[in-house]
């Protein structure tokens, strides 16, 4: 393993050939290190990933969990996941190599996450600390499932924190009509929000919405792909999961709105985005229709909430609301089922109803 140096930069570099994955013998170089040692130590890591040896640094595995990881992920989620690992994992872990790195350790990283506190006094939530363990976790179980680790010693440890169960907010057909007024005088913001309720959209399948995705003669919109705003790009991604990809059915009323609404856009072609704004531009829209109407402030997905808390007040099962609004498991709309306590009244009536029959029979 020899280093070289290069009389011309006065640097060093170093010069070596590999075999990779599928058999080649490939010749590796890489220039501009400061000293000897430090070429001399990338190229033992560098040969230490290819051989996936886990004699590696932690850093030096984060590479590989980054190489076989990116490319799998959304941009957003991937973006989450790199900065919670270098930011808040990475400075604890840099150089402990990988199977060396005990339960313990973890522990430590822990309580230091517990123990942080901002310039106000402020710690992680209990939410975030989950967060926060989860990816770690995650980045020790890949080295378990593909890398030959013996164990995963977060799993060991467990989690230092909980998902807090939120309230689910809502708006009823009043509230929401009320709001909606307030929006007339900007189409693009009236619109938007009338299909967001009477659909239950997410905010990123609704922003990438074109004409193209809308057929008016059968009464249909093509749910088939999200926008995100990141790194200062517009994103056109695939929907959030499998089951987020449908076709729903709009109503007459909403299918001449919104075909009254392409008709005033000048020059709008069949695969522009139709609503071409963003997520903070809806926001600020919501803070002032609640400000002007007195309606209670919710988040925009929480308009989703108050379409899928629509249909379960008119008695549409969960399966059917799982279809339409692209729930990947009804599980998931099980979750809304507290939110009309009148439901309850209404059964005991009906059970009290069948009770009396019973009786008089």
């Amino acid at each position: 393993m020899p280093a070289y140096k290069d009389e011309r930069y006065n640097t060093w570099f170093t010069a070596f050939y590999y075999t990779d994955w599928q058999g080649k013998r490939i010749k590796k170089m890489k220039r501009g290190f400061t000293t000897k040692k430090e070429a001399l130590e990338w190229e033992r890591v560098f040969l230490q990933q290819q051989t996936q040896d886990l004699d590696m640094p932690f850093s030096s595995f984060y590479e590989l969990y980054k190489n076989d990881m990116k490319a799998r992920l959304k941009l957003n989620t991937w973006l989450t996941k790199e900065h919670i690992i270098e930011k808040k994992i990475l400075p604890y872990f840099n150089d402990k190599k990988m199977n060396e790195i005990k339960a313990t350790d973890v522990m430590a990283w822990q309580n230091a996450m517990m123990n942080y506190r901002d310039d106000k006094g402020k710690g992680y939530s209990m939410t975030y600390r989950k967060t926060l363990h989860n990816q770690l976790s995650a980045l020790f179980n890949h080295a378990v499932k593909f890398y030959e680790l013996k164990s995963n010693p977060a799993a060991k440890v467990g989690n230092m924190g909980s998902e807090k169960t939120k309230e689910i907010e809502f708006w009823t057909q009043e509230e929401y009509e009320i709001f909606i007024d307030a929006m007339r005088d900007k189409p693009m913001s009236y619109y938007a929000f009338s299909l967001m309720y009477w659909t239950g959209l997410r905010i990123g399948e609704l922003l990438a919405l074109t004409p193209k995705d809308f057929d008016f003669e059968k009464g249909t919109v093509s749910i088939n792909k999200s926008y995100q705003r990141l790194q200062g790009k517009d994103i056109i991604t695939e929907p959030k999961t499998p089951k987020s990809n449908r076709i729903i059915k709009i109503t007459d009323t909403l299918c001449e709105e919104i075909q009254e609404y392409i008709r005033h856009q000048y020059k709008l072609k069949p695969k522009d985005r139709l609503f071409p704004t963003n997520k903070s531009y809806l926001t600020n829209e919501m803070i002032r229709g609640c400000r002007e109407t007195g309606v209670k402030k919710i988040t925009l997905h929480s308009i989703r909430h108050s379409h899928v808390s629509l249909l379960i007040n008119l008695g549409f099962s969960a399966v059917a609301i799982a279809d339409r609004v692209g729930h990947e498991s009804i599980d998931i709309t099980y979750r809304y089922a507290h939110l009309f306590p009148s439901k309850q009244i209404e059964m005991v009536d009906k059970l009290e109803e069948l009770q009396n029959v019973g009786k008089k029979s």
